[in-house]
């Protein structure tokens, strides 16, 4: 497939899907595209890249002269596009499977996969193995700040891809990281979520298996040293080596110390200690992510100084534990955590990042998995490290049947019954009108949500500018 395509990406301006379209206009391919809404930072990125977005579902955007069709993630059977290019005849594929297709077949993809931690994983890898001089490319699920994007085409044999256990499309209801050829992979960790697909954490830990199932006897896997995780690496064909904060690890950390905004630790490979490294990044889950990223480019043969430079010279990735605003001392931070653990861990980061400041957890339930009372006990349990805990109602409520619907209410009152400080505010605006007459300098405002929220950052931040 290296001649010049003319492509259409149905739903194009998926956080995947808007990466997609930029590796195949940049490889010289002609893409255009189409969504039910147009919006940054997608939107940016397509423009950036020269490509064309029209508004809205048509048959008629589907023209003879289309010789492929990418069909996304969020693209119903019966969408008009969809529609159109089947009974036109016209070859389509998943967005996994175009890359696959177009760009992994002779490559070796270093894939990243786990319920947590998969995009900074993922962005870290890049980063340092650009750092030492591998030239990778990438497709992840978040915008790369060292990189200004989510995609590279690079020029090595090196692809990092951001493997997501989510399914494929309508007519593919496989997970999405099967398609995406593992060569070597690091696997962050299990646990259940998208209650939509998976009815539960074997149905889960079944999709994880098929994965490892993929990797080549000469590939490497870097495990996260998990019990589930462990198990599920067994099934690996190729070399396997853990990583973790418990010195029975392969891969460990010790002496742990925070400077202000940086971390630093010494690493240590079976025992042996290799140096210490700074990063950018709090707390133990990004600690972890580092050890899984230090032990995969240790094995591609990136030096240690390339290593060390990279982890201290990341810039993270939007939206995860963003800092989007100080006004009058009172810090903003916008996050993509949305599972328990993701929130729990992200809240730990915070309070030793800012410790003796009042830590507010702000959360929309809004994932598939948070809008249902799957994790109703957990989310009370997960906002322990906030001093105060507001959450809004669920995103689209009519959409889950009241019987499997969170109760925000219910979560706050398992909070206050802990003896911890919470409120539940159904809307955004509701919420910056309380926040802003409560809120004293020094606080830290960790708004929590996988979408949108209606722009509560920008609406807090003005509020608290008046």
């Amino acid at each position: 497939m290296s001649e010049s395509k003319r492509i259409h990406l149905i739903a194009v301006c998926g956080t995947g899907m808007a990466a997609l379209a930029g590796l195949l206009k940049a490889a010289g391919h002609q893409v255009s595209g189409t969504d039910a809404d147009i919006f940054p930072p997608m939107s940016i990125l397509l423009e950036r890249a020269g490509i064309p977005v029209a508004l809205g579902f048509h048959a008629a955007h589907i023209t003879p002269d289309i010789d492929h069709v990418v069909i996304g993630n969020a693209v119903r059977a019966d969408n008009p596009e969809a529609v159109a290019t089947l009974a036109q005849g016209i070859p389509y594929s998943s967005m996994p499977q175009t890359l696959a297709d177009f760009f992994l077949k002779d490559r070796k993809p270093a894939v990243v996969a786990g319920t947590h931690g998969k995009t900074t994983t993922s962005s870290l890898l890049v980063w340092v193995l650009a750092t030492g001089g591998l030239d990778p490319g990438m497709m992840i699920g978040g915008w790369a700040k060292n990189f200004n994007s989510n995609h590279r085409l690079g020029g090595s044999e090196h692809f990092v891809v951001e493997g997501d256990e989510y399914d494929t499309a309508f007519f593919d209801k496989g997970p999405k990281f099967l398609h995406y050829r593992p060569h070597h992979a690091i696997l962050t960790s299990i646990e259940h979520d998208h209650a939509d697909i998976y009815p539960n954490l074997a149905a889960v830990q079944k999709a994880f298996c098929q994965f490892v199932g993929l990797l080549p006897r000469d590939g490497f896997l870097v495990a996260a040293d998990d019990p589930i995780v462990r198990e599920v690496a067994r099934g690996a064909a190729c070399a396997v080596e853990t990583y973790g904060l418990d010195a029975n690890a392969d891969w460990s950390a010790s002496l742990p110390v925070s400077q202000g905004d940086r971390l630093m630790f010494e690493v240590r490979y079976r025992g042996k200690a290799l140096g210490t490294v700074t990063s950018p990044l709090a707390g133990r889950h990004n600690l972890k992510n580092s050890l899984a990223v230090i032990a995969l480019c240790h094995r591609l043969g990136v030096s240690w100084e390339a290593i060390c430079d990279g982890i201290a010279r990341f810039e993270g990735v939007k939206r995860r534990q963003e800092v989007v605003g100080t006004v009058r001392d009172i810090t903003v931070i916008d996050d993509f955590a949305h599972h328990p653990t993701a929130i729990s861990e992200t809240l730990a980061a915070l309070h030793l990042r800012y410790p003796g400041q009042r830590l507010w957890a702000v959360f929309e339930p809004r994932s598939a998995s948070s809008r249902r009372n799957v994790f109703q006990s957990a989310f009370v349990d997960a906002f322990s490290y906030a001093d105060r805990t507001i959450i809004s109602d669920v995103f689209a409520r009519e959409k889950i049947p009241s019987d499997i619907r969170l109760d925000p209410s219910k979560v706050v009152a398992g909070l206050r019954a802990a003896g911890r400080e919470a409120m539940f505010i159904p809307t955004a605006a509701e919420i910056v009108t309380t926040l802003a007459t409560t809120l004293s300098p020094g606080d830290v405002v960790c708004i929590m949500s996988s979408g949108g929220f209606d722009g509560i950052h920008t609406q807090l931040l003005t509020a608290l500018a008046r």
